[in-house]
C-alpha cells in the first residue's frame, strides 16, 4: 500500500467513526430500540438472500408431485414450471418420478433410483456407453420386474443404469413407443394405448 491509500483508509475510518458517534448521540434515548430495528432488518436481509440462493432447491423439495389425469388407458400430465413433463411411475413397487425425455433412446435410471428399487449399482457390469450433454457415460443394462403408470402395467422391461451424475431418471423413446398415441398439446402430454 502506498501513502495515498493509507491516507484514504484513515480518512474513511475517521469519517465512519464520526458518523457512528453522531448516530449514538442523536439516538441516546432510544438506542436500544434502534439497535433492535437494525438487527431485525439485518435478519430480514439475510433471510431474503438465503431464499434467493436456495430457491431452486426449495421449489423442487416443496413443489407438488406431478399431477396425472387418467381416463381409461389415456394418461395426461401438465407441463411443469421448468418446461418438462414428469411422470410418476411405480417401478418394482417403488414410486419414482421420471423426466419424459424424447431425446433418450431407453429408460435410464439414476444410481440413487436404482438403489431405491433394490438394484445394487456396484454389482452391475457397466459395458454400455451413452452420449449425454455432459459427455460420454457408462451404462449397465437391467430388467425391471414391473413398471406401473396409472392403470398401465408393463412387466420385464429393459432399462439402463447411468453411472454418471444423473439428477432425474429418464423415460426415453423405448418406453414411449409402447403407446399408440403421444401428443403434446396445450401444455399437456397425452399418452394413450
Amino acid at each position: 500500500m502506498d501513502g495515498d491509500s493509507i491516507a484514504r483508509f484513515a480518512y474513511l475510518g475517521l469519517l465512519g467513526a464520526a458518523m457512528v458517534a453522531w448516530f449514538i448521540s442523536q439516538n441516546r434515548q432510544t438506542l436500544n430500540k434502534t439497535l433492535q430495528h437494525m438487527m431485525a432488518w439485518v435478519f430480514i436481509f439475510i433471510g431474503v438472500i438465503a431464499i434467493v440462493g436456495l430457491w431452486e432447491d426449495i421449489r423442487t423439495t416443496v413443489g407438488p408431485a406431478p399431477q396425472m389425469t387418467v381416463i381409461g388407458e389415456t394418461i395426461e400430465v401438465p407441463r411443469s414450471y421448468d418446461g418438462h413433463y414428469y411422470l410418476p411411475v411405480v417401478v418394482n413397487g417403488e414410486p419414482i418420478t421420471f423426466l419424459v425425455d424424447t431425446g433418450a433412446s431407453q429408460i435410464v435410471l439414476s444410481e440413487q433410483d436404482a438403489t431405491r428399487i433394490g438394484i445394487d449399482p456396484d454389482q452391475l457390469n457397466y459395458f454400455g456407453r451413452a452420449a449425454t450433454a455432459n459427455g460420454e457415460v457408462r451404462t449397465a443394462p437391467v430388467r425391471l420386474d414391473s413398471l406401473e403408470l396409472g392403470p398401465i402395467t408393463d412387466r420385464n422391461v429393459s432399462a439402463w443404469i447411468n453411472e454418471g451424475e444423473l439428477r432425474q431418471s429418464l423415460l426415453g423413446m423405448d418406453y414411449l413407443h409402447r403407446f399408440s398415441n403421444i401428443q403434446f398439446t396445450d401444455g399437456r402430454l397425452i399418452l394413450s394405448r
